[in-house]
């Protein structure tokens, strides 16, 4: 009985070891160097030339994002369906709130990054050359002159989801502190709610706006910060 419990125990161990691989087609010629699954249909891989490419059937067929850099994306890591995280080299790191169909940059370190894993939103580790160890543990990008340089511009993202019922959530990055207000407007114009109304360092933010208390329609958000300004329109649905 033991020689017989033995043996099945190998052979289960050979057929797990010997699992095989199926090759898929990626649709794109660039190495490849990170992928992050976070069910077993949606996917996300990275590569060399800015490469990001977006799976929803397990990876049967692969869609190309538009990661606006060429740089080599090492590591990618999601939460959930909508937030995630890109590193790599040339001290890049992107960081998307739909999904990946959009990607805003962050600060760049003085390192290139080759992994990266968030636990949530919120909370996130990624290592790089040096033996450098990053840690964030805050939606606020945190700011130091000897280890980053800001973004080249001020970028309010669209709203993720929209239309939304009742929450969804505002993305925006600043580059130079400024007095900050976020507001949202009904369509005739009048405002509705105040976001955020304050000073701010550079940074980026996530903001989670509440819409049960209006009723359905087309409203805007509006960013002003220093000289920027930018409204962008999004739909309550009830």
């Amino acid at each position: 009985m033991k020689k017989l419990l033995f043996i099945f125990v190998l052979l289960s161990y050979v057929s797990i070891t010997n699992a095989q691989w199926v090759s898929l087609t990626s649709g794109t010629t660039n190495n490849l160097f990170g992928v992050h699954f976070n069910n077993i249909g949606r996917g996300i891989a990275v590569g060399a030339n800015g490469t990001i490419l977006r799976t929803t059937d397990g990876g049967t067929t692969w869609v190309s994002q538009t990661s606006g850099t060429t740089k080599f994306l090492l590591g990618v890591s999601f939460t959930d369906a909508n937030f995630g995280t890109v590193v790599g080299s040339g001290r890049i790191r992107l960081k998307t709130v739909d999904g990946g169909t959009t990607w805003v940059p962050q600060f760049h370190v003085l390192n290139i990054l080759y992994g990266v894993s968030f636990t949530d939103a919120d909370n996130g580790t990624a290592v790089g050359s040096g033996g450098i160890i990053l840690r964030t543990s805050s939606v606020v990008t945190a700011i130091d002159d000897n280890q980053i340089k800001q973004p080249n511009s001020f970028i309010l993202m669209q709203n993720y989801p929209n239309p939304f019922n009742p929450s969804t959530t505002i993305q925006y990055v600043i580059i130079s502190r400024q007095f900050v207000s976020l507001k949202v407007y009904d369509i005739l114009g009048r405002e509705v709610a105040t976001l955020v109304n304050e000073e701010k360092p550079i940074g980026s933010y996530r903001i989670n706006f509440n819409g049960s208390k209006l009723t359905s329609g087309v409203y805007f958000y509006r960013l002003r910060a220093g000289s920027f300004t930018q409204t962008k329109k999004f739909v309550l649905l009830r």
